[in-house]
């Protein structure tokens, strides 16, 4: 059964966030949970990659600066556009917070799905990740109006907990136990690491119905928001490694679609305004359609690739 979810996973992430727009009632019961499995896949994913060849990784320049573009420049961009189409206070405070984000966590693994480097895909993760409570601060003090002031010890705290804690944890699990067994272990817990993905589309959608509810208008325009925001993110990073070979454009292109808007809300929700947690769940369905996208944009461009390099 797990085997089979795993294998029809692009899909059913689509399915879960569907669902979770048609029981609003449901998603917000989930809602509070979601900070907690957050941790958990966090925590599996990170077990799941060789620890030694990922910190090499992550002291590799290239990927630091991947870091930059995925947070800062995407910031600068997106922000930038915002202000230019004239964008509320809020919606312009949700936008730099969902730019500020990391990567998912789920990233590799769609990465890994459409024959990409899983690992580097990880390392990507980890770094914007890293990156992201200092330009996530930049971000508040920049576009929060006179009057804010950030709880550093809450917000720490929160860091420590949901950051540096599964990373800290994963890095203890391969200091003392034994390799083998940890990857015995690893596998069994991967299968369940679907079951845990399935539930962010689900759970975070909900606030985005409760918009189409009081207006369908605003309910279409925040729709329309999520998907330029994951479009411009994806094609930013697509045009700006295609240089750098096809693999690396893609892979650049999903890791900065993908944004992990719960940890950026579950450190700093407070801060992020109240169209924040719409244009969180708006971004669920066009975020969780990208694996299908990117499998099918692989191959279109995989095949033009071929046919350039035979015709040369």
């Amino acid at each position: 059964m797990i085997s089979l979810l795993s294998k029809h996973s692009s899909t059913l992430l689509i399915v879960a966030a569907i669902l979770g727009f048609l029981f609003p009632d449901t998603s917000f019961a989930l809602f509070p949970v979601l900070p907690y499995i957050l941790f958990f896949l966090m925590l599996f994913t990170l077990l799941g990659m060789p620890q030694a060849l990922l910190v090499k990784q992550l002291f590799n320049r290239e990927i630091w600066l991947y870091a930059l573009f995925h947070s800062a420049l995407l910031t600068l961009i997106s922000c930038s556009v915002a202000m230019l189409l004239n964008a509320s206070p809020e919606l312009l405070l949700a936008i730099a917070g969902v730019a500020a984000t990391g990567s998912l966590f789920a990233t590799p693994a769609i990465a890994r799905s459409v024959g990409l480097d899983a690992l580097k895909a990880m390392a990507m993760t980890i770094a914007s990740t890293l990156l992201m409570p200092i330009i996530l601060c930049i971000n508040l003090i920049v576009f929060q109006d006179e009057h804010f002031t950030l709880d550093m010890q809450s917000y720490l705290q929160r860091l420590v907990i949901f950051i540096f804690g599964p990373m800290l944890f994963s890095a203890l699990c391969y200091r003392f136990i034994p390799h083998h067994l940890l990857h015995r272990v690893h596998g069994k817990l991967s299968q369940v690491t679907i079951i845990l993905v399935l539930a962010f589309p689900f759970g975070l959608i909900g606030p985005f119905r409760e918009v189409f509810n009081n207006s369908l208008t605003d309910g279409f325009f925040f729709l329309l928001i999520g998907l330029v925001i994951c479009g411009l993110y994806f094609f930013a990073g697509y045009l700006c490694y295609r240089r750098a070979g096809l693999d690396q454009s893609l892979l650049a292109a999903v890791t900065s679609a993908n944004r992990n808007v719960l940890l950026t809300f579950t450190v700093a929700g407070s801060y992020l305004g109240p169209d924040y947690l719409v244009l969180m769940g708006a971004l669920q369905l066009p975020t969780y359609c990208l694996p299908l996208f990117v499998k099918n944009l692989y191959k279109f461009t995989g095949k033009m690739d071929d046919s350039q390099s035979i015709n040369n």
